[in-house]
Order: C-alpha cells, then sequence, then structure tokens
C-alpha cells in the first residue's frame, strides 16, 4: 500500500518556513541559500525531464548535512519551475522517518522524491556518497564527528552543492526511464 505523501505534503513547510521557525543554526541556512550558485546543468538536466516532480524532505535545523544541501535544493527547486520542495521536520514525523532508516538510523537529512500526482520515485540521502563514504571511513576507525567536522565542511565548501543536485537528479532520471514502482 503507497504512502500517503499528499496528506504530509500539506502539513510539510516550504523552505522560507522552515528556516522561518528556525531557531538553531538559521545563519548557516540563509548563508549557504544566499551564497549557492545552481549550475547551468542542473537547471537544464531537470527541465530536460518534461515533468514536474516534489521533494519531501526530512530535515531539522540543527542538522549540518541538513544545512549544507537543503538550501542548495530549495535554490535549484526555485530557478527549475518543475520541481517543488517542502520540509518535514523529522522529530515531529516519526512515523515517516522510521520508513526511511539508513542503516537502522533515523539520519538526515533525506529527500523523498515524489511524481506530482504523489507517486514515490526514490529517495537520496542523508549526504552525497563520496561524502557518506569518508563519513563511514572515519567512523570505522574510531573518530568521532567532532574529530572529522572540519574536514566534512570543506568538502562541502568545495562540492558547493554540486554532488547533491546530481544525485538527486540520478533519482529522478533513474525513475522516471521505469515509471513510479508499483
Amino acid at each position: 500500500m503507497p504512502w500517503e505523501f499528499a496528506s504530509l505534503w500539506d502539513h510539510a513547510l516550504t523552505y522560507q518556513q522552515f528556516v522561518k521557525e528556525s531557531t538553531r543554526d538559521c545563519e548557516l541556512w540563509t548563508g549557504v541559500y544566499r551564497t549557492v550558485r545552481i549550475p547551468e546543468w542542473a537547471t537544464q538536466r531537470s527541465r530536460a525531464l518534461g515533468r514536474r516532480f516534489r521533494l519531501v524532505v526530512l530535515a531539522e535545523d540543527w542538522c549540518g548535512d541538513a544545512s549544507s544541501t537543503i538550501p542548495v535544493l530549495a535554490r535549484w527547486a526555485e530557478e527549475t519551475g518543475n520541481v517543488e520542495l517542502r520540509i518535514l521536520r523529522r522529530d515531529r514525523n516519526p512515523q515517516v522517518m522510521d520508513r526511511y532508516l539508513t542503516n537502522g538510523a533515523r539520519s538526515i537529512p533525506l529527500a523523498i522524491v515524489l511524481t506530482d500526482q504523489m507517486e514515490e520515485l526514490g529517495r537520496w540521502g542523508p549526504r552525497p556518497a563520496e561524502l557518506q563514504a569518508f563519513v563511514l571511513r572515519e567512523r570505522a576507525a574510531g573518530r568521532t564527528s567532532r574529530d572529522y567536522h572540519p574536514e566534512v565542511r570543506r568538502w562541502y565548501a568545495k562540492d558547493k552543492g554540486e554532488s547533491t543536485l546530481r544525485e538527486v537528479l540520478e533519482v529522478v532520471e533513474r525513475a522516471s526511464a521505469v515509471g513510479p514502482p508499483e
């Protein structure tokens, strides 16, 4: 039985609402959003899909990975015209989060890609694949997030959101080639 995304969508926050309600790291969210430049390839690939789609993102304002990726996705959604983004707070929506665990953890951000008719196409998260591999190696080596946090911040600054855009587009393109799951 498919998940009821329509009712979730109606209660989800726009990016602006989410940031307005946020109390932690708001300046980081707004700074990334203000300075990000969406590459032309990302806009062209999105428009080339020839249809609209939606992103429901599970996030919290305290999450460093979310503050580095969601503002990029929000700006991209605005610029493409065929992408709409809404945010659900993870901690207020455990029933949704628990359907999308990452290795048993409530890792965020998590973007659920939907058709315009609210059919699930796929998901992305909690961080770009290259960075996720680095984090997993660091954890396996016994380092804590405090130990490698500066390296993660530098990675995001250097990447400028391009890996996130590329990976989310790959989810949409793969799903669009085969249609929504049954």
